[in-house]
């Protein structure tokens, strides 16, 4: 509190309230769950910061009346408790008021699997900050990450500028169609159970949520295209017409396309001629699976058919072809599991949606945490068998890097070294070696031509994030420090994060970052791992 306190930016304190107002906030309770009851109300942790007078609670009251909503008496109590206290000494928040919003932008992809929006505004300090907010479509179009950063909207193009891949444009919004968006996301994700958590979100909810009340209201918010009835059969004809739908032309092909288009029209972004390697995984991972009740011999067929409608729709679309490259590759990745799956019996519908929920069907919620540290080690066999010896110091590994990428790997190697060796220490730069080297094998290409600062940043978030580095309070980093000593801002490095995930290989999803290998997990996670394998099996 004090460091942030004497921070003369505002935002170290803006976010520690911020996060109070989420502890406190009643929309984070689980309805299936009973409630907790030893989570302080909003009004329990005021009445104990009035309690003890002195500036760290004073500055901690003055940022929460202005910051807290929707309890006028409340803040009443506040300022009148304030009126009795020498003013705040620090000059930005002795004049704190609503902030003034200058700009929106709209960050988006040709695929379609999300949008970013960022909001700019400015204290009546001067002090100049930057929300960016993250609504994902794949899992309903709701606010699944954000985060705040002390850059104008400016900063924040250029870095994310840097830092994007083909295909991704940026599009300026109404500020009130920029509420919209965001307020429907926020109420969206605070109905998702499990809720969508990182570092930051939903800890910055509060600080978004109070710079997004002072835009105006009335705007549009997100709207799915519209495909119909009419429009999707014409679809169908075309592929079915086509040089990659020709061989497909019979009547249970065309039931299986009318299978794949339900899915592409009404879940996801509602495009159906837009394929992610995310949405692939979707639709063969669970969708099909899951609520699909047909033969096994049927449902087997989809793959083949699958790849000739993705080259077909991304061709009517102008997709690129790296993208449709990644849709395919997610397919044949996807595949054998799919094909276990459709012959698995099991619950299908909405007993499979209440099963995934652990919600009244017997499910073992010790067995499916163990599936989760599974999953971030490699397998239950690996779960058996893990232990805690700290990852060796050894040399970066060159094989397989060659020709131009050299260079560029070199000096990323040169810059996440020397955070491990000053900020970290050798386990974290053995994983980072490790991390570095399968990208660069894999696909020198990611690295882009950007900044290398942000590769280096994003190659050490990425192991950090797999550790539990930013969670608290288990590794108590805070993600912004970390960047700081690259030089950079939060903001770009998630996005080059994801690029990099893919050229490894591995799963691109940034927020439930799990590599699947003990390979870059230091001592310490393991040990964590380690106690909570034992926890489950104990109960």
């Amino acid at each position: 509190m004090g460091r942030a306190l004497s921070d003369p930016d505002p935002l170290n304190l803006l976010s520690m309230v911020s996060m109070l107002l989420w502890i406190t906030d009643s929309r984070q309770e689980n309805p299936f769950t009973p409630a907790d009851h030893g989570r302080p109300t909003l009004d329990e942790l005021v009445e104990s910061f009035i309690g003890v007078p002195c500036p760290e609670t004073t500055a901690l009251l003055a940022v929460i009346a202005e910051m807290s909503a929707g309890n006028d008496v409340l803040r009443a109590r506040i300022r009148r408790e304030l009126a009795t206290r020498p003013a705040p000494e620090t000059p930005w928040l002795a004049e704190l008021s609503s902030p003034t919003v200058t700009r929106a932008v709209r960050m988006s992809h040709e695929l379609g699997d999300g949008d970013d929006i960022m909001i700019a505004a400015r204290l009546a300090s001067g002090h100049q900050f930057t929300c960016v907010v993250y609504i994902d479509h794949n899992v309903g179009t709701l606010v699944k990450d954000a985060f705040v950063l002390p850059a104008s909207m400016d900063q924040i193009l250029s870095m994310s500028q840097q830092a994007a891949e083909d295909g991704t444009r940026w599009d300026g919004m109404h500020l009130a169609d920029a509420r919209a968006w965001v307020d429907e996301g926020i109420q969206r994700a605070a109905m998702t159970i499990p809720p969508f958590e990182s570092e930051s979100w939903p800890g910055c909810r509060a600080l978004v949520e109070w710079v997004t009340r002072t835009l105006p209201t009335g705007g549009v918010g997100h709207r799915t295209p519209e495909w119909d009835s009419r429009k999707s059969k014409r679809l169908a004809h075309q592929f079915f017409a086509s040089r990659y739908g020709q061989r497909f032309d019979d009547d249970e092909h065309r039931d299986l396309l009318d299978t794949l288009l339900w899915f592409g029209t009404d879940y996801g972004s509602g495009d159906p001629l837009r394929w992610s390697n995310v949405k692939v995984e979707m639709l063969l991972a669970d969708w099909i699976p899951r609520k699909i009740a047909a033969a096994a011999d049927h449902l087997a067929k989809a793959p083949n058919l699958m790849r000739a409608y993705v080259a077909f729709a991304h061709t009517e679309a102008g997709i690129g072809t790296r993208w449709t490259d990644e849709a395919l590759a997610a397919i044949d990745a996807f595949e054998p599991q799919y094909q276990r799956e459709i012959r698995n019996p099991g619950v299908q519908g909405p007993e499979a949606l209440l099963a995934q929920l652990g919600i009244d069907m017997g499910m073992d919620h010790g067995q499916r945490k163990l599936d989760e540290l599974a999953a971030c080690v490699g397998g239950h066999d690996e779960l058996d068998h893990l232990d805690d010896v700290p990852l060796p110091d050894e040399p970066f590994r060159w094989d397989g890097i060659t020709g131009e990428a050299t260079s560029r790997v070199r000096d990323i190697l040169t810059l996440t070294d020397r955070c491990c060796e000053e900020v970290l220490d050798v386990e974290y730069r053995t994983a980072c070696r490790r991390l570095l080297a399968r990208v660069a094998a894999n696909d020198p290409t990611s690295f882009g031509r950007g900044r290398v600062e942000t590769v280096a940043g994003a190659v050490v978030w990425i192991i950090g994030k797999a550790n539990n580095l930013f969670r608290y309070p288990a590794g108590g980093m805070q993600v912004k420090d970390l960047m700081a000593h690259f030089g950079i801002q939060q903001g770009g490095v998630s996005q080059r994060a994801t690029t990099l995930l893919r050229a490894g290989g591995f799963d691109s999803d940034t927020v439930g970052l799990r590599l699947g290998s003990v390979n870059y997990l230091v001592s310490e996670r393991r040990r964590s791992i380690i106690a909570q394998r034992n926890a489950c099996r104990d109960d």
